[in-house]
């Protein structure tokens, strides 16, 4: 089994239930951690047989780009398009992350994780 994780993604994006979170942009992060079948792309040497994550990042960053409500639905999304264009993926995380939240108090982020 191969797992790749892209680490420490930041987008700035305009993701919230506020009317004002829609207009002004928050700073996100996203961890997504993939498993496949490496054995392939162990003996060969080849991206082609390999889980491109260039095109995951690609993929995810255009994502982010969709206006959302909720984190969830962005979560959902991004594990949507991984498995819709990776069939050799089995077992995907996405982690998404608001920085500073409009909560009325001080607070780093709030994360969203779904697994499928």
């Amino acid at each position: 089994m191969g797992i790749i994780e892209l680490e420490g993604m930041e987008f700035y994006a305009y993701h919230g239930c506020f009317k004002e979170e829609q207009i002004v942009g928050n700073k996100f992060t996203i961890y997504v951690r993939m498993e496949y079948n490496a054995e392939k792309a162990v003996k060969s040497d080849s991206i082609g047989d390999a889980l491109n994550y260039q095109r995951a990042y690609e993929m995810i960053k255009e994502q982010l780009q969709i206006k959302s409500h909720l984190l969830e639905h962005v979560g959902e999304r991004i594990l949507d398009v991984l498995y819709q264009n990776f069939p050799e993926l089995e077992h995907a995380t996405v982690k998404v992350s608001k920085m500073n939240p409009p909560m009325g108090g001080q607070i780093e982020k709030v994360s969203l994780t779904l697994s499928r």
